[in-house]
């Protein structure tokens, strides 16, 4: 079968290459899925770059974790009605050597979610990583009715869909962006109110906005850099909820206000989320695309063989929306 290869770990333009390949063979429990979209998240583009220097150790890697198919055949243990079932997949290359660049991916029945027919194969590949992210984010403290949300980073990929779940369980929800068409991304997507990432006018907007309560939640997307800031903005017993740290990867915490404020600190890795936080957002995942309450973002769609521009594009940023491949027609 076709499939993007990388077998030593550096620039997308110098180790990605299309390559024929065994197609898979299915183990107990395991499910073959005909890709037809593959996404591109910054997870995988760090792992090609060389964040795991280990990676390589049993050989070459097909990358990817997300993306959309149809089922084309169980192993054992699987119900054979599932084949011909339109399915998103998530986690096919976490801990895995092969994941959903290639025409066929083998994986764990229960990584493969129904995709109601209503929403397309890109729709699909957008699930795994942004959707289950921000799920976690909102739902992992409780309920949410009522309460105000701050979505740091709205218009990104996890925010995107933060709004929107924090939104349809009833919460107010303040965003913030950097600049207007970010701004018209966090409205679309349902926010009450957005400000600015930091600065006078959004401590003043957010405690116009609650009363000055400060908010109940918070969704951040740069904990050490957003932190000194958020910290002027919350209440007590706040839950932060952060899933990214780029720019300062190893923050200092200034443990005894964080204290007095009775904060709680979530930490999100989708790979790391308990199987029973994966399942309940798989489901309701499904549950609100057949009922068309999602909205989702394709900014390109490329084919396979360009696969390492598409690792390029998500390198260099600058465009609000995901990255798919083409399969189905490579």
């Amino acid at each position: 079968m076709k499939a993007a290869i990388f077998n030593t770990l550096g620039s997308a333009e110098d180790v990605l290459v299309i390559s024929d390949v065994e197609k898979p063979s299915l183990a107990h429990g395991e499910v073959l899925v005909r890709i037809h979209r593959s996404a591109v998240n910054p997870s995988d583009v760090k792992k090609r770059a060389g964040a795991f220097p280990d990676l390589l150790d049993d050989g070459f890697i097909i990358p990817h974790s997300d993306g959309a198919g149809v089922i084309e055949a169980v192993g054992r243990g699987v119900p054979a009605s599932r084949v011909g079932e339109r399915v998103w997949v998530y986690q096919a290359q976490f801990a895995r050597r092969f994941g959903t660049a290639a025409k066929y991916v083998a994986l764990p029945s229960n990584r493969a979610v129904n995709l109601p027919n209503s929403a397309s194969f890109d729709d699909g590949a957008c699930m795994g990583i942004p959707a289950m992210t921000a799920h976690r984010c909102i739902f992992a403290d409780g309920a949410v009715t009522g309460k105000t949300i701050l979505v740091t980073g709205g218009a990104g990929r996890v925010g995107h869909y933060a709004i929107q779940w924090a939104k349809h369980a009833g919460a107010q929800v303040i965003a913030t962006a950097s600049n207007p068409k970010a701004t018209e991304h966090c409205f679309a997507a349902g926010a009450d109110a957005v400000c600015p990432h930091g600065g006078e006018e959004f401590v003043q907007l957010i405690s116009e906005l609650t009363g000055g309560r400060g908010v109940d939640r918070v969704v951040d997307g740069e904990f050490g850099a957003n932190l000194p800031v958020l910290l002027d903005v919350v209440r007590e017993g706040v839950v932060i909820a952060t899933y990214s740290s780029m720019h300062v990867p190893e923050p200092v915490l200034p443990f005894k206000r964080m204290m007095f404020l009775d904060l709680t600190l979530r930490m999100v890795l989708v790979y790391a989320m308990p199987e029973l936080a994966k399942q309940a957002a798989a489901a309701d995942i499904s549950m609100y695309l057949d009922r068309g309450m999602l909205q989702h973002r394709i900014a390109h769609c490329l084919p396979m063989g360009q696969i390492a521009q598409a690792h390029q594009l998500i390198e260099q940023g600058g465009f609000y929306g995901a990255v798919v491949l083409d399969v189905e027609n490579a």
